[in-house]
């Protein structure tokens, strides 16, 4: 058979093991986590593509004698493989782009483990919804030129998950006049599953697991603004990655260190309490940045 009549077929990144790593990467939106809430990282290499992640989310306890624990987010990222195509005598690039977007909702209760309530352990219950759409920028007239059943998913396909799953968090807040301490120490999982989608050729699962560490510390400043007095703060985190996301961007921790300012509106009718603006470092294996992270209290 010529070799312009030959079927053509997609090399490079495989579209099955490539959609398994997105649903990995989606792993990472799905679970809150502040070393992983801004993540954007570049490459020119194929097998290392254009990678960007963005999280809003947070979480809060009702009251200390009705501690209901609530908390939300969404997240966005976009992951851009290149595939090749080729029927043998000649190859083309197939630029993509995969757009994912996640949600996550958790419930809990807080159990008190000392008399003042400052620490306390509180379990959660955890479901995710995400989906992954895909964007090949190609003219219509190659994509006719490839059968591949994998082009399916490749040119505007899509594929849904849904995660179940759960975290216990040990939670210190120690909170006076001169100071504030925040201590946080979470493990997460969470099982995410394909559902649905337009290309059978891509489905699969993953389960996430994350370990966090976080601490705060807030103190005045000795500066007024609005009346009250504007702190600064100190940050740390770590997160250690297991299970799908372990090694999947190529490392499995990130560590941050914040420093900022916090600005407190309770002397006047707004409905936002402090504003928070914290510069963070963040360095993991072969990976480091900086970043700029905005917060608001209520």
């Amino acid at each position: 058979m010529p070799a312009a009549h030959a079927q053509a077929q997609i090399f490079g990144p495989g579209v099955q093991r490539q959609a398994n790593a997105v649903l990995s990467l989606m792993s990472y939106s799905v679970v809150p986590d502040l070393a992983s809430s801004s993540l954007s990282i570049k490459s020119a290499q194929t097998d290392n593509p254009g990678i960007v992640m963005s999280q809003l989310g947070g979480g809060f306890t009702m009251s200390k004698t009705f501690p209901l624990y609530l908390e939300g987010s969404i997240a966005y990222s976009r992951y851009d493989p290149t595939f090749v195509s080729t029927d043998g005598a000649d190859s083309r690039r197939l630029p993509t782009r995969w757009n994912t977007f996640a949600g996550t909702v958790g419930i809990g209760w807080d159990f008190p483990l000392t008399d003042d309530k400052e620490l306390v352990i509180r379990p959660i219950l955890n479901a995710s919804l995400g989906n992954v759409s895909s964007d090949l920028k190609l003219a219509t007239a190659v994509v006719q030129h490839v059968t591949d059943r994998d082009i399916n998913f490749l040119n505007g396909g899509t594929l849904n998950a849904y995660g179940l799953g759960g975290a216990l968090m040990l939670d210190w807040e120690h909170y006076r006049p001169e100071h504030d301490i925040d201590i946080e120490l979470r493990y997460t999982s969470i099982h995410l599953q394909s559902f649905g989608g337009s290309a059978p050729a891509v489905q699969g699962s993953v389960t996430s697991q994350t370990a966090n560490l976080y601490a705060r510390w807030r103190a005045p400043t000795g500066v007024i603004a609005l009346d009250r007095p504007l702190r600064y703060v100190l940050e740390l985190s770590h997160s250690h990655y297991f299970g799908a996301q372990a090694g999947v961007l190529g490392f499995n921790y990130l560590t941050t260190l914040g420093a900022g300012l916090e600005l407190d509106t309770t002397a006047h009718e707004v409905y936002v309490t402090r504003v928070r603006a914290v510069v963070r470092y963040v360095f993991g294996n072969n990976v480091s940045g900086v970043s700029l992270g905005l917060a608001a209290s209520f």
